[in-house]
């Protein structure tokens, strides 16, 4: 599994959260399966907004990138996310993105801009002749989203309005890299191409995040690799996660609606609140954080605790089985809670015999759901 990372110029929001929680099942749910699990995410620690916002605070861009990593990394091991087996920056894997984009434009699915000045070098998107079928978008809402999520489709010099960026060749007062491509740092699409392929190969199982990232960034990355390798598919499947909103708007850097995990946490919100709130929806459905989806949470989770410790209880088996099936069907966490629900309310009326049933749910709703409730 690849699930795209954070650009890091800002701490992790809600809507970071969800996306995260939501792979995070899917890994405990292939480890419960007994599966061995390789797990790569990205950190996007060179780029646009990062420098745009080192900028802005006339702080030092590296500094910057590795404050909020940091901080990212804390607050999902407080939000009792798995770590991915590999978690690799887009500074430290430039030189395997300078491989791959120099292959590219050798076999001419490249090309450089017709700008003598600033001759980036640019992605044909024609290149495999399936460009679309990740996103399955018409050619309007391509071009509506590339403009709208860091594309250039008026850039003078390109061959065509939707071809990205792969290799930006250096301005003065930016970051560059020497290369045989000349100096310069990468596009935003391509260190994903080649992170994935160099760790994860053709046809890996799933490739992952938000809603947000279905055009045009993991369809330029299946292109780019699927150019690059001649194989198809990239992934076997895409999943994207919803939106959280605020006030009735989607939660975003650009809006300012934030709402940060490590500012619930210093307010002393129990962590296993903030996931169960978020699990509270499908995850593929964009929903609003509110007080009282928060509150619901908490009263939720101290109901649980109380459950696992009372003496006894149902039996659990038929539980956790429901538990698993509801998990595995779309990860559907709706069903997957109103399972312990209705669990935690027979035992707290004290029906039930099963001594070990308390326990072995606290050990499935750990592994299963990511929640501690001892």
């Amino acid at each position: 599994m690849y699930v795209c990372g954070i650009t890091p110029y800002d701490a992790t929001h809600l809507g970071h959260a969800a996306t995260y929680l939501a792979f995070d099942l899917v890994h405990r749910l292939w480890l419960d399966a007994g599966h061995e699990v390789h797990y790569v995410q990205n950190v996007t620690d060179i780029d646009e907004p990062l420098l745009e916002r080192a900028e802005r605070d006339q702080d030092d861009w590296v500094v910057l990138g590795m404050r909020e990593t940091a901080l990212f990394r804390e607050d999902m091991e407080a939000l009792r996310v798995l770590p991915p087996r590999e978690f690799v920056g887009a500074v430290e894997s430039i030189p395997e993105i300078i491989e791959v984009v120099a292959k590219l434009l050798a076999d001419g699915s490249a090309y450089r801009a017709d700008d003598p000045e600033h001759p980036d070098i640019y992605f044909d998107h024609r290149a495999t002749g399936r460009f679309g079928y990740e996103s399955n978008y018409d050619a309007e809402t391509m071009a509506k989203f590339f403009a709208e999520r860091g594309g250039d489709p008026d850039r003078p010099g390109k061959r065509d309005p939707l071809d990205a960026l792969l290799w930006r060749v250096a301005r003065p007062g930016e970051p560059s890299w020497e290369s045989e491509l000349g100096a310069g740092r990468p596009g935003w699409h391509i260190e994903c191409s080649a992170i994935a392929v160099n760790r994860l190969g053709m046809g890996f199982d799933v490739q992952g995040g938000g809603s947000d990232l279905v055009f045009p960034h993991h369809e330029f990355s299946a292109a780019h690799a699927e150019a690059l390798t001649v194989d198809h598919p990239f992934a076997r499947h895409y999943v994207h996660a919803g939106m959280i909103g605020l006030d009735g708007e989607k939660m975003s850097k650009s809006r300012g609606n934030l709402v940060f995990v490590s500012r619930l946490r210093a307010g002393g919100v129990d962590s296993g609140a903030v996931r169960l709130a978020l699990l509270a929806g499908h995850y593929r459905a964009d929903r609003a954080w509110t007080d009282e989806l928060l509150a619901e949470a908490e009263a939720r989770l101290d109901r649980w605790r109380k459950a696992v410790a009372a003496p006894g209880g149902p039996s659990a088996e038929p539980v956790i089985a429901r538990l698993r099936d509801h998990l595995a069907d779309d990860l559907d966490t709706t069903a997957a809670l109103a399972a312990i629900d209705a669990w935690a309310d027979e035992a707290l009326r004290g029906r039930g015999g099963d001594d070990d049933a308390p326990n072995r749910i606290r050990d499935a709703v750990d592994a299963l759901l990511g929640v501690r409730l001892a």
